[in-house]
């Protein structure tokens, strides 16, 4: 018999599932427009062009994470929470007011230090660059704000389809008619021009969708007093959240820099596959914020509580696999993706996918901390790991290089992350560490582990994607022979059946096996 209950997490895993899917989609297609990207820019311009380029691109994304203001979280959590269309017009309104000030602001400090920073550093292209990233940082902010309204009303496509697919397409076309137009290949400037004026377009056409979509799910109307401060002070920890998460993925990046310069490409290269592993926890995160808020609304805590479970448990089939090939087989895997000339970074990739997979292993921790209003928890846990990432890089980087960096950004993302969820299990009841997670987790991991860590067999290049599958497959029957099927795997099977328009028969049938033998 269907229950309230039931209802309730069906709805929620509905909504997970098919914006979790249209975000991992589209996370993809950012990975590989990103890999393109970064090939032609490593073989058009010169290894010192291309460091620049890094550096630049991690100090953008550090102001970018700055200039938003804890606002997108912000509004994301509190879009579906509020009980009126007055409130939300409200914070609307006020958080893109507020917003594109910030990133105008950002912006031309940006431009008018870049010289400076430069120099100060010893590297004059990283001055150059810095003078055109501020196009990039504002358009981002703004863009940023756009996608986090339609977030709140579970519209993932500004995210998915306008950042994560469109930009980097426009990145990797500018690219090209600079490669072609002329013909004798692409300068360093020109590379800098593309990039902005991808995100320049980007924004432009998130403005479009912003007034051509918006009327239709929020009618013109008067705004209630006071919503917007009231979003203010619910952003505030969540600003510190946002420049700490920035210094905790990008840190020691940034000390890599000043101390090895010329090791920041080949680092960011291993620090790439690393983040790989998080695609499905922060697809699902995305999603899961308005989702959680409403059902928080709604005092619906079972629901939470299964949706966070069950489908925490399936994006293993994203990261485990990763992590086995990664971790397993670091030389072949970068080889794969790279080529020859970065088999020998094997440490570094080693070590940050080690952090990265346990921070993929405990869910959206931390949006799950946002939708329960634990935001200064947040504030808290992201400036010790945040400090954590800084103390260990200063720390490790001058003598270790771009291992240090590895270590730093492994123990900081990994404490970040643990630290959510403890808080969440105490106050909350919320983890995912249940029998029907950990027993198909552990009988599938450690036998896998056990033969790539003591054979050692020596895998054809062209073989990785195929074992990963089998890595993947083998999770889903040990699921099925362990008998780790429970009532959130069933209601996540009719969300599937509904996002498909038919009953999957074939998965109904095969989900029995795995059913507990009580029922």
């Amino acid at each position: 018999m269907t229950t309230a209950s039931d209802s309730g997490v069906r709805e929620g895993l509905s909504s997970v599932t098919r914006g979790t899917l249209f975000v991992l989609v589209s996370t993809l297609c950012l990975v590989g427009l990103t890999f393109v990207s970064r090939v032609v820019l490593v073989r058009g311009i010169s290894p010192g062009a291309w460091n620049a380029f890094s550096f630049g691109l991690t100090l953008a994304g550090v102001l970018s994470a700055f200039g938003t203001l804890g606002l997108p979280n912000a509004v994301a959590r509190n879009i579906p929470y509020a009980s009126s269309d007055d409130e939300r017009r409200a914070i609307i309104r006020g958080a893109l007011l507020v917003g594109s000030g910030a990133a105008a602001a950002i912006s031309v400090v940006l431009w008018l230090t870049a010289p400076s920073i430069g120099k100060a550093l010893g590297q004059p292209a990283i001055g150059l660059g810095l003078e055109y990233f501020p196009i990039a940082v504002g358009s981002s902010i703004v863009a940023t704000l756009i996608a986090s309204v339609f977030q709140g009303y579970e519209d993932v496509t500004p995210n998915a389809l306008y950042l994560q697919v469109i930009n980097p397409a426009l990145f990797v076309g500018f690219l090209g008619v600079a490669v072609v137009v002329p013909a004798y290949g692409i300068s360093f400037t020109e590379s800098l021009v593309a990039y902005a004026a991808a995100n320049a377009v980007t924004l432009g056409l998130l403005v479009l969708y912003l007034y051509r979509r918006l009327p239709r799910r929020l009618p013109s109307g008067p705004r209630a007093p006071g919503a917007v401060s009231r979003l203010l002070r619910f952003a505030a920890p969540l600003f510190v959240v946002s420049i700490m998460s920035s210094v905790i993925g990008s840190g020691d990046t940034l000390v890599l820099g000043v101390y090895h310069s010329g090791e920041v490409g080949t680092y960011v290269a291993s620090l790439t596959l690393a983040r790989l592993l998080g695609i499905g926890i922060g697809a699902l995160g995305y999603i899961f914020l308005p989702v959680a808020s409403k059902l928080l609304r709604q005092n619906d805590a079972r629901s939470i509580l299964l949706t966070y479970t069950t489908v925490t448990k399936w994006m293993i089939l994203v990261s485990l696999p990763l992590f086995l090939l990664f971790f397993f087989l670091p030389s072949a895997s970068l080889g794969f993706v790279y080529g020859s000339s970065y088999t020998a970074v094997i440490t570094p990739l080693e070590v940050a996918v080690l952090g990265a997979f346990l921070t993929t292993l405990v869910g959206p921790a931390t949006t799950a901390q946002v939708a329960y209003g634990q935001t200064r928890l947040l504030m808290y846990n992201a400036v010790v790991a945040g400090v954590a990432d800084l103390v260990l890089a200063l720390w490790l980087v001058p003598s270790l290089g771009y291992v240090g960096s590895a270590i730093a950004w492994a123990s900081a993302n990994a404490l970040y992350s643990a630290a959510s969820l403890a808080e969440l299990a105490v106050l909350s009841n919320v983890h995912p560490f249940r029998r029907h997670f950990v027993l198909p987790l552990v009988a599938s991991a450690v036998p896998v582990g056990l033969v790539l860590g003591v054979v050692r067999p020596t895998v054809p290049l062209l073989a990785l994607p195929a074992l990963g599958l089998g890595c993947a497959g083998l999770f889903v029957v040990v699921v099925l022979l362990t008998r780790s099927v429970d009532d959130g795997d069933r209601l996540l099977l009719e969300a599937v059946e509904r996002l498909f328009g038919r009953p999957l028969w074939l998965l109904r049938r095969i989900g029995r096996y795995g059913l507990p033998r009580s029922n």
